[in-house]
């Protein structure tokens, strides 16, 4: 049970913020997870939700990779509800269930391919001492570019927002969804 109420339509918001509840509804097709909290706050749910669309139709990013980052990212949040959400979207953009499994279980990915092992080990080191060792950084900027850089590390890091979020608020993961280990 969450620690607030959710926010779950327009009737749970003022009249003047209804119309960031239809936004949320247009991108996500109902009100749930990490927006049923940020709706408490009607400005900051439409930024973030900018963001959201960002990610999903305008980032360099190719969605298979940025799927790892969001998914090591949300892994080393624990944040459940995230990672139900976004293993479903990990598979739709063709990410590989080995890649997912070794995420889930927090493996070692020495024996991915670099392209993979490097986004994992340079989202982890992020996540874990806030900083990226220059060999990985370098490795990853040589092959994608800044630009690419840039993008990766927000989504990454965006979606630790979005786990922060729900963790705090003790927002459960959808029941259907792919689990956590507890």
């Amino acid at each position: 049970m969450p620690r607030v109420a959710p926010v779950t339509g327009k009737s749970d918001v003022p009249a003047e913020h209804q119309a960031v509840v239809d936004s949320v509804v247009k991108v996500f097709g109902g009100v749930r997870g990490p927006f049923s909290m940020l709706l408490h706050s009607p400005k900051l749910a439409e930024r973030m939700l900018a963001l959201v669309t960002f990610f999903r139709d305008e980032t360099i990013v190719e969605p298979k990779l940025r799927s790892i980052a969001i998914l090591t990212a949300v892994r080393e949040r624990e944040a459940a509800y995230v990672w139900a959400a976004q293993v479903g979207a990990a598979r739709r953009n063709g990410l590989r269930e080995e890649v997912i499994d070794l995420l889930r279980a927090k493996g070692d990915p020495g024996k991915l391919p670099a392209e993979e092992r490097d986004i994992v080990t340079y989202t982890r080191q992020l996540i874990r001492a806030n900083r990226v060792d220059q060999p990985v950084f370098d490795a990853l900027q040589k092959r994608y570019g800044t630009q690419w850089l840039v993008e990766l590390t927000a989504a990454a890091n965006y979606y630790t927002l979005l786990a922060g979020v729900v963790n705090a608020f003790e927002v459960a993961a959808p029941p259907d969804g792919d689990t956590l280990p507890v």
